[in-house]
């Protein structure tokens, strides 16, 4: 089975977490392409067996370009990688018809509830599902703090949320209709 990891990234924190899901992919025997969507295209993705992708909440949802700016002009943060232009929440929109494909979806975010917090997997979900994908895994979160780190084990707990993620799909896959 193919997987396709694709991501939105600033601060290298949604790009760690995508890396440790592809990585918790590969320990289920899942071939994995982890890749940012400025270096992918929605076409490119639509042979996958499985789409998983992710982005930092901003403003309670998927990032776009106003928060993209916010962000940029605080200066005490420091970008990893540049933000994608035009990001996201532009790709999901010209990603084609998923043809029921199974999809997932994951956020990096501020550790809190999520009515407060807000999350951008709920969002990528609802796009996806508008897509015509088949949602195989609830939207999971993974936390930063306040200066923007990624919360102690987050990067573990990813890559066993997508080893998990992948033996459901093979349950789900294997079992007769």
């Amino acid at each position: 089975m193919q997987a396709f990891v694709v991501y939105e990234s600033m601060y290298g924190n949604t790009a760690t977490i995508a890396e440790a899901i592809g990585r918790g992919f590969t320990e289920a025997g899942m071939s994995v392409r982890v890749a940012p969507c400025s270096q992918v295209k929605p076409d490119d993705v639509i042979d996958a067996d499985l789409l998983v992708i992710g982005g930092p909440t901003h403003a309670h949802g998927m990032s776009h370009e106003a928060t993209r700016d916010t962000a940029r002009a605080d200066d005490d943060n420091t970008f990893e990688e540049p933000a994608p232009e035009p990001g996201l929440r532009q790709w999901l929109h010209d990603l084609p018809e998923g043809a029921a494909r199974p999809a997932a979806a994951f956020d990096t975010r501020l550790h809190g509830m999520a009515l407060l917090t807000g999350s951008a997997a709920k969002h990528i979900i609802g796009r996806l599902e508008d897509r015509g994908f088949q949602i195989a895994a609830e939207p999971e979160s993974f936390f930063v703090t306040k200066d923007n780190q990624l919360t102690e084990g987050e990067e573990e707990r990813a890559q066993r949320w997508a080893a998990e993620t992948a033996r459901l799909l093979e349950q789900v896959l294997d079992t007769p209709e």
